[in-house]
């Protein structure tokens, strides 16, 4: 077996990738490359390489170019990249062009509107033209990409479930009454005002249920704090908080695209303040679309007594992790 460089710069990234390094640890080569756009995220994880991000006009571009001019593949024959964001995107395409193999963990998820999540999708369609070896979450990713052309069913793409799935094993869950509220997405900047209006005219009419949203530290968020009335507002919670609360909650308003999957996992309910998700597997199942702020009040009003879900996971059982070391053992 060669060297496996994983590669990851965002919270979210090392989170759905952490349980896999450890069923990695002894039975895969590994080293890791952090390029530090969560820069907390250095408090918990021993990094082998670590790249420093450039100033510039245009952070992404920064962060693209940060990348390609400092990433060295020496001793390296593939590279690992989970998801959709800059980092993993530079990463693969710098090793394109050092004809090294891109693995890609959490393949194949689409919305098909390149502005939307803007600039992930096109980082994730772009991955996967790239990618010799894609770990797809569910058999819908799967098929897409093997319509597009990027590789066989069980030669190279597998379906190997969601590896956030792995950290969530043996959580239990009630269902109290809490409404937990995300809100951060670039794309809904413009009118977190209406949702937050909304937020508080809801849980003014629902005194019965206790609404708690973690405050996204983005500016462009967090300014609006003060239209939050009858809402606990909270700093941003850890991961293993963030996972209490939706283990614990009777159902969820969010734009997040991992709430999602793990919400699936956990048997919660999802109003998905978005014009489409990526996450298709988990639509009219437990995940149901929000398009404008003026469709929220009837969803609310459906899902409030109607939260229990009964729908299976589409993402995995919770092992992910080792059946990707078991693929990695016979194809790397």
């Amino acid at each position: 077996i060669e060297m496996i460089l994983v590669c990851f710069g965002t919270r979210p990234e090392y989170i759905k990738i952490k349980p896999l390094l450890k069923k990695m640890d002894e039975v895969i080569p590994y080293k890791i490359l952090f390029t530090g756009q969560h820069e907390d995220l250095l408090q918990d994880i021993n990094c082998d390489y670590r790249l420093n991000i450039e100033d510039g006009k245009n952070r992404l571009d920064c962060l693209i170019k940060s990348v390609m001019d400092n990433i060295n593949f020496e001793g390296i024959s593939h590279v690992l990249v989970q998801g959709d964001t800059a980092t993993a995107f530079s990463i693969a395409l710098s090793a394109f062009h050092n004809q090294i193999d891109v693995i890609h963990l959490e393949a194949g998820m689409r919305t098909f509107d390149k502005y939307s999540p803007f600039p992930e999708e096109i980082y994730r369609q772009c991955i996967s033209k790239i990618a010799n070896i894609h770990f797809a979450p569910s058999e819908y990713e799967a098929d897409i990409l093997e319509r597009e052309g990027c590789g066989v069913i069980g030669k190279n793409i597998h379906v190997v479930g969601n590896t956030v799935l792995d950290n969530l094993v043996g959580q239990q869950t009630t269902h109290k009454n809490i409404v937990l509220l995300t809100m951060h997405r670039r794309e809904n900047h413009k009118i977190i005002p209406e949702y937050f209006k909304l937020f508080s005219e809801l849980a003014k009419e629902n005194w019965d249920l206790r609404f708690i949203l973690p405050l996204h530290p983005n500016p462009d968020v967090s300014k609006h704090k003060h239209l939050l009335e009858n809402i606990i507002v909270t700093e941003p919670l850890h991961y293993d908080d963030m996972i209490s609360m939706i283990s614990n909650c009777r159902f969820i308003i969010s734009d997040s695209g991992g709430i999602q999957e793990e919400a699936s996992f956990l048997k919660k309910k999802v109003i998905v303040c978005r014009d489409n998700t990526e996450r298709v597997a988990t639509l009219n199942k437990n995940c149901f679309l929000c398009t404008k702020p003026s469709e929220l009040r009837n969803l609310f009003n459906t899902i409030k007594d109607d939260y229990i879900v009964s729908e299976e996971c589409p993402y995995g059982d919770g092992h992910s992790s080792d059946k990707i070391v078991e693929i990695l053992k016979c194809v790397v």
